[in-house]
């Protein structure tokens, strides 16, 4: 049998965080679906497997909330489930950066299509003729798995480091066309941002990330496969699964740094998943 694997994101205020949370594991565990959904004030991030009449039925009743309607999920196939259990966890942030200015949901960065990046870097610049620079937000053991070919890597453990490294480097964008990338688009929403903030001009993020690139594209310009954060370790430019992950290394979505897991996963199924190991630690996913 085929399961689907659903990632996706919105950037909407949420009020009613804890009954929320109820609400949605509730749903999922009734329809036997595994993986991990993030809430937090400034949205959801969820990602999902199952068979595909359980997923497009979850799909349908999420969407019947007017804030999750725009939710545009992007799906790969694989033979498992790649996740041991199902969570829906409660978090300050969807995605970690610790500026609480930079808000996508009230203006959203500039954008590139994966088919017009594909033709930019097919033809060496962007339609005004400047140089694109490509500059990958994701964690550095994600890159070490794969990045597009001259991509500006800083080698961050977190995507908390991103604005310091940015910071530190402004010089190296001038009077070039940047495209920030990372999985699945969430990263580069608050990166674009930031760097509009501290006066970087021509920025732009690969809309849909690197999954929707490989979807829309083959893949091409990129070296390696695309690291995910479940069981399948990565997905080739197919979007098929080549890298499984040891045992004891299933990542799923994990939580950020003083989260308290007697409050973090009090709604979490019980069926039981196993534990990170000290070397990959604390990681969050990015749909």
């Amino acid at each position: 049998m085929s399961i689907v694997n659903l990632s996706a994101y919105r950037f909407v205020s949420l009020d009613d965080l804890p009954t929320l949370r109820e609400r949605v594991l509730e749903r999922c565990l009734a329809l036997e679906l595994k993986g991990t959904i993030l809430l937090a004030p400034e949205g959801i991030n969820l990602f999902l497997a199952g068979p595909r009449e359980p997923i497009d039925a979850f799909m349908h009743w999420l969407r019947e909330d007017p804030r999750f309607a725009g939710l545009e999920p992007k799906e790969s196939i694989s033979d498992e489930v790649p996740f041991g259990r199902m969570r829906v966890r409660l978090k300050k942030e969807i995605i970690t950066m610790r500026m609480p200015a930079i808000r996508p949901e009230g203006a959203r960065g500039p954008s590139v299509a994966p088919v017009t990046l594909e033709r930019w870097l097919a033809q060496g610049h962007d339609d005004d003729g400047r140089e694109v620079v490509l500059l990958d937000t994701r964690n550095d053991y994600e890159t070490d798995v794969g990045l597009f070919d001259n991509a500006v890597d800083y080698r961050i453990a977190s995507f908390t480091e991103f604005p310091k490294a940015i910071a530190a480097d402004r010089a190296r964008y001038d009077g070039k066309t940047v495209v920030s990338y990372c999985t699945g688009g969430i990263r580069c929403e608050k990166a674009v941002l930031h760097m509009q903030d501290i006066g970087m001009q021509h920025v732009f993020q690969l809309e849909g990330g690197i999954l929707k690139y490989f979807e829309e594209t083959g893949g091409a310009h990129w070296r390696g496969d695309c690291f995910v954060f479940d069981e399948r370790g990565a997905v080739d430019k197919s979007l098929a699964p080549s890298l499984p992950l040891p045992y004891g290394e299933r990542a799923g979505v994990r939580g950020q740094p003083g989260d308290n897991p007697a409050t973090s996963d009090v709604f979490a199924s019980p069926i039981p998943s196993p534990q990170p190991s000290p070397q990959r630690g604390e990681r969050e996913g990015c749909a």
